[in-house]
């Protein structure tokens, strides 16, 4: 027997909060916003810019690739980068609406996890609204595959992960768990997003110096990232399994992007958001891997 119950009822945030910090890729300031929003209304990003504010809504039609985070946009409008954090604490909260304003093009990194987040989540808390909460539980088994990533998603009556990366020094580092709103905010909400500083560093210089390209970690410190060094990391690590706790954490704000919460099994080898997003969409694209269930006055699931 499942001891969690499913939340029946959308929710939305207990109030408004802000944060404010360097974008990872930018290297810019943005302010950030975030508060309630009506039922219905899911999460969606609004960006001001020059020619007024930009509604982007944080769905999978909407996933932009960029190196080495999450970006959105819709049609030829402006980009809103390196959602995943956020939207991972979203997400493992049960938070269904919110409204995130932003005066910039890339979220505030933070210290690299997704800790903040939650913790400013929680300070305002959740609440419950009166339209039934919608799931997309999974039918069958869907697969992705590109050069050494393998993923897959199987029917299940909650969200669990299986994942696992191999590192050279650490081996194969797995996490396997439910990420619930207890379970994520202590398991995985605080790993942070890492590089090995043989790599990370030449392409902070690159990025740094290709001002007219694709940023890439122009905002990147000791203080939002952890560089891998043999078999440890500057500075040390939350976990002795940081890595691939960041991993899923990535692949929770990835997922968020299928617009309603998923009940299935997911198993992920070498997870990153570009296999990420071709196992969402690979599964959003086949009319017949999913259903919409809500949950009953009895707890069960049924066609909603």
């Amino acid at each position: 027997m499942i001891a969690d119950p499913l939340p029946r009822f959308e929710a939305t945030l207990g109030g408004a909060f802000e944060a404010s910090g360097v974008g990872l890729h930018t290297g810019r300031i943005t302010r950030l916003r975030a508060s309630p929003a009506p039922e219905g209304h899911g999460v969606r990003f609004f960006r001001a810019g020059k020619r007024g504010v930009a509604e982007v809504p944080a769905l999978w039609p909407n996933r932009r690739s960029r190196p080495l985070c999450t970006a959105l946009q819709v049609g030829d409008g402006p980009l809103v980068r390196t959602v995943e954090h956020l939207l991972a604490a979203l997400s493992a909260l049960a938070i269904d609406n919110a409204r995130i304003d932003l005066d910039g093009e890339e979220l505030p990194i933070l210290d690299g996890s997704a800790a903040p987040w939650c913790e400013r989540i929680l300070a305002v808390g959740r609440v419950e609204q009166a339209a039934p909460r919608r799931y997309l539980k999974v039918r069958k088994r869907v697969a992705h595959a590109e050069k050494a990533h393998r993923l897959r998603i199987d029917p299940a009556e909650r969200f669990e992960l299986e994942v696992a990366i191999t590192l050279s020094h650490f081996g194969q580092l797995k996490w396997t768990g439910r990420p619930t709103p207890d379970v994520f905010p202590r398991e995985l909400a605080p790993s942070r997003s890492f590089g090995r500083l043989k790599w990370a560093l030449p392409a902070k210089i690159l990025g740094f110096f290709r001002r007219f390209g694709e940023p890439v970690l122009r905002g990147a410190s000791s203080e939002n990232v952890v560089a891998l060094y043999g078999a440890g990391a500057v500075g040390g690590l939350r976990m002795p399994d940081e890595p691939v706790r960041h991993r899923a954490l990535d692949l929770v704000g990835d997922l968020a992007l299928a617009g309603h919460p998923l009940l299935g099994r997911v198993f992920a080898s070498r997870p990153g958001h570009d296999p990420n997003y071709g196992l969402l969409s690979a599964l959003m694209r086949d009319p017949d891997a999913t259903e919409l269930v809500v949950v009953g006055d009895d707890g069960a699931l049924r066609r909603g």
